[in-house]
């Protein structure tokens, strides 16, 4: 297909009369495109080639055309192998493993799921994505499937797909808990790996990704074929529902494993394009993912991929953002990490992908891997630091209190230059991978078995605490701690600076058996369990969510200085010791100080005065990284100071109220060691009671 102007871009387009085929490959000698009819018959076409374009457009093949490639040429490029176009945008039937696969010049067509023509139009009906601002934020991490898999209000036959996902149920739980923001376990279509099959499990969480452009299709209601617009109908019931959605996505490796996996896609198009090779060799792949390949984003038909990809989800989509995973990966030029990567610049100047929500997985298993904190302007990070400081805090391990300071303040030490704010830090304690908050308090050691690899997979470092008794316990003592410890997280969740996530279920008090590493049990064991739902732990996620809601000095966007307001006198974020007095540095440096309390003057906040970087807990001044401005509230809005006291020590306290402390009036509105939601009230000076292991929240009046 020659062309004046040319060659098109990549992936199939549709013009109402015809459809335009369209790949990449730098080395293939002969592509052909393969249409399967309603039989499975094949009929072939040749592409022709402009520059590393090969094209053809095809009279009378639209929306829903089962197609794929054949490339003939050096390297992996194997004629008998049927190859899934990385540009379709929906795929259609399951992989399934045989030597056909893996053998060269045996035929694989059977094996292999189809392309299909995706119909491009849909009615979204006047719906607009809500733009939730960052200081808004809350964010929930859930699977499709296992959100509703047993929500008893939704329909048997909805259950685990995109259209439960809007279910009114499932809307009116996220909006109670003051959920803004949806962030989805991968939908890009994925398949299962090889060694899965002989032990009858599949990848249930779908970090192996087949498709950058397709919908998962096992999660339509209406089967293959419908996923694109259910996929679609579910973003725009969230949006009306003021609810945006992230996509968890995974541009570091794809379904096609080391070099003895299958070929399947970008393998057999252009190997040495799309992947990275140590030293140039096919037979030793770059490994940073941990899974046998790596996306050589260095290469520019791979990064526009990722990028066509990205607006494509945005563009035709709808979806708000995305979290990606290992996305230290994308940022690797020459092996190492550069912030200033072609990556980053190719977001940053691009006029759709600037604007939604970016937040990075930043860490990978390469060299210097471990990139908290190191990510640029315009992006937020999953705190890792934080996940495992207050794990530590409420764990008693001796010396955590500065750096529990540090991050419960947004971890200004990590993201406080290259005018980053604290929302950079997206705080969470657990997530999808390691161990619910119900089984980080059950279980001292992971639970694995069920996965078939004898226990070794998944960390052995999760900084758990199991009460006194590893698993399931009808001891009353050991129930009541491990609730007070599941109530202490989600609090320190909600009242730290920077972003919270929830992981879906821990409101429900949701556990996997300790199993730290579920992404193989499409079951009972990796459902969320509605049945069994903590129902007193869900009000208090829902208390604690709308605290921090209706409190604007818990949602700032600038660091605290530690300094009086010149303006008010009022210090942005003090902190003081159990005795009421300012920390020390003595107190800062003790490893047995266990108990800590900060007060967020909103005075600080109202006057709107600028901030410069943060500070950190343990300073000599005891002041920690906050920030001065609020969330886009004006002076007087949400105007009430907090005050927060924790004690992660294992004995009973009476800390006093900071005397003096302004307002002089308080009343404590939170106590996770009371199920009672009685508002008690103090003064400044006056001494307040906390158990062991407890967090207060005190509202100046």
């Amino acid at each position: 297909m020659s062309s004046t102007t040319g060659p098109p871009p990549p992936g199939p387009r549709w013009d109402g009369a015809a459809t335009c085929f369209s790949v990449f490959s730098s080395v293939a000698e002969r592509l052909e495109l393969c249409l399967f009819d309603a039989a499975g018959r094949e009929e072939r076409v040749d592409l022709e080639r402009n520059g590393d374009i090969w094209s053809t457009r095809v009279v009378g093949v639209g929306p829903g055309q089962r197609y794929g490639f054949r490339a003939t040429g050096p390297g992996r490029c194997d004629a008998a192998k049927l190859l899934v176009d990385p540009y379709a945008g929906a795929i259609s039937g399951a992989l399934t493993w045989g030597d056909e696969l893996l053998a060269p010049g045996v035929d694989s067509a059977a094996h292999v799921p189809r392309s299909v023509v995706a119909n491009p139009f849909f009615d979204w009906e006047g719906s607009r994505p809500p733009r939730v601002p960052w200081t808004e934020t809350v964010i929930y991490e859930a699977h499709v499937k296992g959100l509703t898999m047993t929500h008893p209000q939704v329909p048997v036959h909805e259950r685990g797909t995109y259209r439960a996902l809007h279910h009114p149920a499932v809307i009116e739980h996220l909006k109670a808990l003051g959920v803004t923001t949806v962030e989805l376990l991968p939908v890009h279509h994925f398949v299962s790996e090889q060694h899965l099959a002989p032990l009858e499990l599949t990848n249930y969480w779908g970090y192996n990704t087949l498709g950058f452009f397709a919908p998962h299709a096992d999660y339509a209601v209406g089967g293959d074929g419908d996923q694109v617009g259910e996929f679609k109908g579910m973003v725009r019931e969230l949006h009306r529902a003021g609810l945006e959605v992230v996509l968890d996505v995974v541009y570091n490796h794809t379904a096609e494993g080391g070099h003895r996996g299958p070929t399947l896609s970008l393998r057999g198009l252009d190997d040495a394009a799309y992947y990275r090779f140590e030293d140039g060799d096919p037979a030793r792949p770059v490994n940073w993912s941990g899974t046998g390949n790596t996306l050589n984003v260095d290469h520019p038909a791979a990064l526009r991929l990722v990028l066509d990809s990205m607006r494509h989800w945005v563009t035709e989509a709808h979806v708000d953002g995305f979290r990606f995973d290992l996305a230290t990966v994308l940022a690797r030029e020459h092996g190492r990490f550069d912030r200033g990567a072609a990556f980053f610049d190719a977001i940053y100047q691009d006029p759709v992908l600037s604007q939604v929500k970016l937040i990075a997985e930043p860490w990978d298993v390469g060299p210097d891997g471990y990139q908290v904190g190191g990510f640029p302007p315009g992006w937020s990070e999953w705190n890792g630091r934080y996940r495992d400081t207050v794990r530590d805090l409420w764990r008693g391990r001796p010396g955590t209190v500065p750096g529990f300071a540090a991050s419960l303040a947004g971890s200004a030490d990590l993201f406080g230059q290259r005018g980053r704010g604290p929302t950079a830090s997206v705080n969470f304690v657990t997530a999808h991978d390691g161990f619910t908050l119900a089984d980080l308090y059950s279980y001292d050691h992971k639970h694995n078995d069920a996965n078939g690899e004898g226990n070794r997979d998944g960390t052995d470092d999760n900084r758990s605490w199991n009460c006194g008794v590893e698993g399931p316990s009808g001891d009353p003592a050991v129930a009541s701690l491990r609730a007070r410890q599941r109530r202490n997280q989600l609090a320190t969740l909600f009242l730290a600076q920077g972003v919270p996530m929830l992981l879906a279920g821990d409101e429900l008090g949701n556990g996997q058996g300790g199993n730290n590493n579920a992404y193989c049990q499409d079951n009972a064991l990796g459902w969320l369990d509605w049945d069994e739902a903590d129902e007193q732990l869900t009000r208090f996620t829902t208390r604690v969510a709308e605290f921090r809601a209706t409190h604007a000095v818990l949602r700032r966007d600038r660091w605290a200085t530690g300094h009086p307001d010149p303006g008010t006198g009022a210090v942005d974020m003090a902190w003081y010791s159990p005795a009421g007095t300012s920390m020390s540095e003595h107190e800062w440096r003790d490893p047995d100080v266990h108990a800590v309390s900060v007060l967020l003057d909103h005075r600080a906040l109202a006057s709107g005065a600028p901030s410069a970087g943060g500070s950190t807990g343990g300073s000599a001044g005891g002041s920690a990284g906050g920030s001065a401005a609020g969330s886009g509230a004006g002076a007087g809005e949400e105007g009430s100071s907090v005050l927060l006291v924790f004690n992660a020590g294992d004995s009973r306290l009476l800390c006093r109220i900071p005397p003096g402390a302004r307002p002089l009036r308080w009343r404590k509105v939170i106590d996770t060691a009371e199920h009672s939601e009685r508002v008690r009230r103090y003064r400044s000076g006056d001494r307040l009671r906390l158990e062991a292991f407890s967090v207060a929240a005190l509202v100046g009046e």
